[in-house]
């Protein structure tokens, strides 16, 4: 999802695909949408729902990057792509900690990762040194690992509650638990590596 990691592969943009009404860029526009929804349904606490929305939109991003390898890619596409992943899932965590789903360090972690990254890239801008993000390897790693807590947050508990042992009571918290901190250092790790790269093409 995030990070454009499908942008950097496939054919080139047709001519007829430069602007803005392909079918890639209306799935997209269509995921970008959601997120209010999303955000609106965990606020409510209907997580169940949620996690159905969140599955549908992973679902959408993997069709719009198969149709983008297949030559419907576009500049205006390669933009929003990865805005809507990253306004999806960022949201996803700081709506998750405001519902104490989540823990709200790990949101402000997520979140100041992504301010740095960005930060980074508008001021090497002003500098005359602009910069084209790649993601690296362990950027695809935090993502992946990002996207599955989120999933498995919502599936926890929208589909889990206590009464219930699918799954069990002591497997659920373990889970989270690991992958928080998965998440965590993933996010670090991604943080400080970007950094680094910066700074050597400075």
């Amino acid at each position: 999802m995030p990070d454009g990691t499908h942008l950097t592969e496939g054919a080139p943009a047709r001519p007829a695909d430069a602007g803005l009404l392909t079918l890639p860029n209306a799935i997209t526009l269509a995921r970008l949408c959601v997120v209010p929804v999303a955000v609106w349904l965990v606020l409510r606490h209907d997580l169940a729902i949620a996690f159905w929305l969140f599955v549908a939109a992973g679902a959408s991003d993997a069709v719009d990057g198969w149709l983008a390898r297949r030559g419907h890619s576009s500049a205006v596409g390669a933009v929003l792509d990865p805005m809507a992943d990253k306004a999806l899932l960022v949201s996803m965590y700081v709506t998750l900690a405001t519902v104490h789903v989540l823990a709200d360090w790990l949101a402000i972690l997520v979140v100041f990762r992504d301010v740095v990254i960005v930060g980074g890239v508008l001021v090497l801008a002003v500098l005359g040194q602009p910069v084209a993000i790649r993601p690296l390897y362990v950027s695809k790693l935090n993502t992946a690992l990002q996207i599955m807590l989120v999933a498995t947050a919502l599936l926890v508990a929208g589909f889990c509650p206590a009464e219930y042992a699918l799954p069990p009571h002591w497997l659920a918290p373990s889970l989270l638990g690991a992958l928080t901190w998965l998440v965590a250092a993933s996010t670090l790790a991604s943080g400080a590596a970007y950094v680094v790269h910066a700074a050597r093409r400075g």
